[in-house]
């Protein structure tokens, strides 16, 4: 497959866009990535309240990235290049209980990740 743009963007996932029929549905294609991790978060769960989206994913709930700001702190996942379109149908991809910022991640690496809403803007003013 040929990419009408290069991958210039960085999408940190510690949940259901690692899963390869999620990344079909959502970019037409399988994504490779990188193992890294989000310090400074906890991982909780958020129930998914759609019985048709829960039964299609084989789970119950969603993993959300809560914002703690301690080190100690550590959601592991992978880093996948994406096109500054498919960050756009990621973000449709997400529901509204995310929001996507952009973090530094435990290998220095600069991406976006999607975090609970509610801990986005203490995120935005946290120094990196």
């Amino acid at each position: 497959m040929t990419l009408a743009q290069p991958p210039t963007e960085r999408l940190f996932s510690y949940g259901t866009l690692q899963l390869a029929s999620v990344q079909m549905s959502t970019f037409g294609r399988l994504l490779v990535g990188v193992g890294d991790a989000l310090t400074g978060f906890e991982q909780a769960m958020l129930p998914i309240e759609d019985p048709a989206v829960a039964a299609a994913l084989g789970q119950t709930h969603y993993a959300m990235a809560r914002y703690t700001g301690r080190a100690s702190d550590v959601i592991p996942g992978t880093v996948f290049d994406l096109t500054p379109d498919e960050i756009l149908s990621a973000d449709q991809y997400e529901i509204d209980d995310y929001a996507r910022v952009a973090a530094t991640l435990q290998s220095g690496m600069r991406a976006w990740v999607y975090i609970d809403a509610r801990d986005a803007e203490s995120v935005q003013r946290a120094p990196d």
